[in-house]
């Protein structure tokens, strides 16, 4: 499996979400944190933004969107 950081142009584009709204959702537990490229840059795991995209398509409520949230960040940490 290919593991892709895309940046939030990329992001924004695949989501339909503004930058304000990607980040407010960040705060709200709707969408994860960006990985850290360098001092002035992040990105998002290709993958994250295909399950959050999947599971809005999907009709999920916020509250099992939160939950898939918390997995993928958690799946981050076992897999570095």
């Amino acid at each position: 499996m290919t593991h892709t950081i895309q940046r939030l142009p990329a992001v924004k584009s695949e989501s339909g979400l503004s930058r304000s709204t990607i980040y407010l959702r960040i705060t709200q537990g709707l969408w994860t944190k960006p990985v850290s490229l360098g001092p002035r840059a992040v990105g998002w795991p290709s993958g994250d933004v295909a399950a959050i995209n999947a599971a809005r398509i999907a009709g999920k409520t916020d509250e099992e969107i939160r939950a898939l949230v918390v997995k993928l960040e958690a799946a981050r940490k076992a897999a570095a």
